[in-house]
């Protein structure tokens, strides 16, 4: 069985192939193209390379492709990427706006491109359905949360990746074998005890910290939509619900300029004046600059801000996990969120934290409590599996 999974940007198309036989997996084939102006166009070179690399003939040869779907009104989950689907998250494009609109363009180009090759949307919310209502609610009238006003959680894929081979270089298999089938079950597979406690940190562009209880996120810090949680890299985060009507009554300025502001000229990039890359931003705090630095010192205070948070939802941890692009490769950066946590039995062994980069890796000391890891995201393997599943689940359906 093989599966195509597209990661779909606004000017961007990427993507990776993988091949299953039986319980054996293997990602064949991986590329992108930037600067996409001619979409349809950009899926044909997709295929082209595809059967140029001698992987498939025809478009289908692919059981199906997946893509990693953000937000719905009312759907979550691996599911088909039907029109019911589509319009679902049309309802949700403002609360996802630069995530939503090119995500369903994409698919229905896709559509057109690969007619009867399913289309299969793992959304980033699903992981969350398992929390806790009391962690899912904000404090607001019964008629905003019937509008969806409510925490979802996101990066529901990365974090997942990790919930599961985390508990693997754990020697919790128990627990790995519990996150596969999430769901299929819906997380009622039993564990041994003790409770498996990871706290894991998807620090890249965009940012969020997920709580594991024996696999099952507790929580998370990304709210209703994307541009909350931790500042990203020019999308704002968390921000008082009273400061939108301020600004908009003190300065005239209309709600869509505002909109723009807070999801392309906020977080990192509004306070290090104008920087949304952290290793442009490192690069000028370590040459003084005092916005860089207030950058750098208000991230690292929201990572630990949170991270404190699961600590107490946890009752302590069993691991503390660093993934994505920032977490896999900021040596500087890790080792300014676990400063100072001894007392919490987390201590960094720094020669270990310096010196690994992007490879899974314990960066704790031997006396530390808690185990400080380094594991790098698979988010595409995520979503080609669980498609993968839910074309059998279907088929076993049928027979």
């Amino acid at each position: 069985m093989k599966i195509l999974v597209a990661n779909i940007g606004s000017t961007s198309l990427k993507w990776r192939l993988f091949h299953f036989v039986g319980e054996q997996e293997q990602m064949l084939h991986k590329g992108g193209l930037e600067r996409v102006t001619d979409y349809p166009q950009a899926i044909r070179t997709c295929l082209e390379q595809l059967q140029q690399a001698g992987h498939i003939q025809h478009a289908a040869d692919l059981a199906a492709v997946g893509f990693k779907t953000v937000l719905a009104r009312g759907i979550t989950g691996c599911v088909r990427l039907d029109e019911r689907v589509l319009q679902a998250m049309e309802a949700f494009n403002s609360i996802a706006p630069a995530h939503n609109p090119p995500y369903i363009a994409g698919i229905r180009l896709f559509a057109q491109a690969m007619p009867g090759v399913p289309l299969v949307g793992l959304f980033e919310t699903a992981f969350y359905q398992w929390a806790s209502p009391a962690a899912q609610r904000y404090a607001v009238p019964e008629s905003w949360y019937d509008l969806g006003v409510r925490r979802y959680g996101f990066h529901g894929a990365s974090h997942k990746y990790i919930a599961e081979r985390s508990a693997e270089l754990l020697g919790r298999e128990d627990v790995a074998r519990r996150v596969r089938q999430l769901y299929v079950d819906g997380g009622t597979t039993p564990v041994r005890s003790p409770a498996l406690r990871v706290i894991s940190c998807h620090l890249g562009g965009s940012s969020s910290i997920t709580g594991l209880r024996d696999g099952i996120a507790v929580g998370n810090s990304l709210g209703m939509s994307p541009q909350s949680g931790l500042p990203h890299n020019n999308r704002v985060g968390d921000l008082d619900a009273f400061a939108l009507p301020h600004v908009l009554r003190q300065t005239g300025m209309t709600l869509e300029e505002a909109e723009r502001q807070l999801c392309k000229e906020s977080g990192l990039k509004a306070l290090s004046g104008g920087y949304n890359d952290m290793r442009d931003i490192t690069a000028r705090a370590q040459q003084g600059e005092a916005r860089a630095q207030l950058a750098l010192d208000h991230f690292v205070h929201a990572i630990r801000h949170w991270i404190g948070a699961f600590l107490v939802e946890l009752n302590g941890a069993d691991a503390l996990v660093f993934t994505a692009g920032i977490g896999e490769n900021d040596f500087g950066l890790r080792a300014a969120v676990c400063r100072d946590l001894d007392h919490l039995g987390i201590e960094l062994d720094p020669a270990l934290n310096q010196q690994t980069r992007a490879q899974e890796a314990v960066i704790s000391s031997p006396h530390s409590r808690v185990k400080v890891m380094v594991i790098p995201t698979n988010e595409e393997l995520v979503v080609a599996r669980e498609t993968r599943r839910l074309l059998i689940k279907e088929q076993e359906g049928l027979s």
